[in-house]
């Protein structure tokens, strides 16, 4: 397995990858679509791909993980540098065999040389596995995301 830079003929690749990571995301509660939300990640991945913010991990020439990453820009002034990573994906058949691991270590080199002071990552409150992961890899609990349905019939 190899971890590389993202070339634009990897594009449509991670963009098949990018719909599985939705689609696999809705069991969790996730509200994003796969498909309906293909063309607008294939212009995200095109960006991250000029700005370096996306590698690929390969397993005998096929890419079976990515992860996307950046830094936070934002109007208020904080005491950290925040990196974010986004979108961090491995196929089933690839997990537990240190592609996730690697690619994440990826990502916080690549943000720790652009200043990162912290990395920040999301995860779905539903998914224990991924939580683990991140839990594993020192990631803890920042801030907490409430929702609430306005179809509830406690509204």
């Amino acid at each position: 397995m190899r971890i590389t830079t993202a070339s634009t003929a990897d594009t449509d690749a991670v963009a098949d990858l990018w719909v599985e990571l939705a689609d696999d995301q809705r069991r969790y509660g996730s509200h994003l679509l796969g498909a309906p939300n293909r063309p607008a990640i294939r212009e995200a991945i095109l960006q991250r791909i000029v700005t370096d913010d996306l590698l690929v991990a390969r397993l005998n020439g096929t890419i079976v993980g990515f992860v996307m990453f950046t830094m936070e820009g934002g109007r208020y002034e904080q005491d950290v540098r925040t990196g974010l990573v986004e979108n961090l994906y491995v196929r089933a058949e690839s997990r537990r065999d240190g592609v996730g691991s690697a690619l994440l270590d990826g990502a916080e080199r690549r943000l720790a040389e652009a200043g990162a002071t912290a990395i920040a990552i999301e995860a779905m409150a539903d998914n224990e596995a991924a939580r683990e992961f991140y839990a594993r890899h020192g990631y803890g609990p920042h801030r907490v995301e409430l929702e609430k349905s306005m179809e509830s019939d406690t509204s």
